[in-house]
């Protein structure tokens, strides 16, 4: 599930995360205190903290980017309450050091610390790759949403998402009208599990490939007219699009596990149109 590359700063051992007892400091600790209602809690913690994060890059090794993150561990019926204040700490033992390689030892520190038997780790943020247009050639950065997801219980568990916006022309709309059709800017949300590291330059290409045209965050005339006949040939519905996005990830051998949704924003509707497919581990290849 990860990159093989000798980089020093992936692979230091974790920091140690001071803790803070009542006894050190001659204050009660409240959360420590009995709860006799007998209702564990499943997921407790600190939510949408914003936190600057190392992303690996295809091209440039690593980019910094800003995530949104969520942290949780699960809280035992007999203890009142967990300790916020470490959740934080322990994210300020990583800083610049926040990345997919380091997930699994965050959640490691976060059971220790907050002596829990279940950890969830959830960032989201924008990750920024140069797209040249197609007939004039023009560089610009295009914004895609990721998201990373790490769970740990007995075993751990990741997860690696990204939204791709996307060109679809509606089949119908191209069939019965005399002149044009109708078309809308897509958004396609893909969720992978994987057994070897997968780059989300690639992820986000595959998922490109398979709607009616891309978009692109600068255009020329020239790829207007490309990208606007491209479309025009190429019409989709929004389950033409999850079944070719779902094709496309069937051959993948290091993806185990995928969540394809698609929702048009339709253009002449009052509404979006939807679809989804989903494929388990066991039923991936077959």
């Amino acid at each position: 599930m990860t990159d093989n590359r000798k980089d020093k700063d992936f692979t230091r051992s974790a920091p140690r995360v001071p803790r803070s007892d009542s006894s050190e400091s001659g204050m009660p600790d409240m959360q420590k205190l009995p709860d006799d209602r007998n209702i564990a809690i499943n997921k407790v913690g600190v939510k949408d903290i914003r936190y600057p994060i190392v992303v690996l890059d295809k091209c440039k090794e690593r980019q910094q980017t800003v995530a949104r993150i969520n942290m949780y561990v699960d809280l035992p019926h007999h203890f009142k309450g967990t300790h916020m204040s470490r959740f934080i700490e322990i994210l300020n033992q990583y800083h610049g050091e926040i990345s997919i390689e380091r997930m699994d030892t965050m959640l490691r520190n976060m059971k220790e610390y907050l002596e829990a038997s279940s950890a969830h780790l959830e960032l989201e943020f924008p990750y920024f790759i140069e797209k040249q247009a197609p007939v004039s050639g023009a560089r610009s950065l295009m914004e895609y949403q990721c998201r990373m997801v790490g769970s740990l219980d007995e075993d751990y568990d990741f997860m690696l998402g990204v939204t791709v916006p996307m060109t679809s022309l509606c089949p119908c709309s191209k069939e019965i009208s005399a002149r044009g059709a109708h078309n809308q800017r897509s958004a396609v949300t893909v969720e992978i599990r994987y057994s070897d590291h997968v780059w989300l330059e690639d992820l986000i290409a595959w998922i490109e490939s398979c709607g009616s045209a891309p978009v692109f965050a600068l255009l020329k005339r020239e790829d207007e007219k490309a990208l606007t006949e491209q479309a025009y040939d190429n019409p989709m519905f929004v389950e033409d699009v999850v079944r070719a996005v779902t094709q496309c990830l069937l051959e993948i051998p290091e993806i185990t596990w995928f969540r394809v949704a698609c929702e048009n924003f339709e253009s002449i509707h009052n509404h979006s149109a939807y679809a989804m497919v989903e494929r388990p581990m066991s039923e991936k290849r077959g």
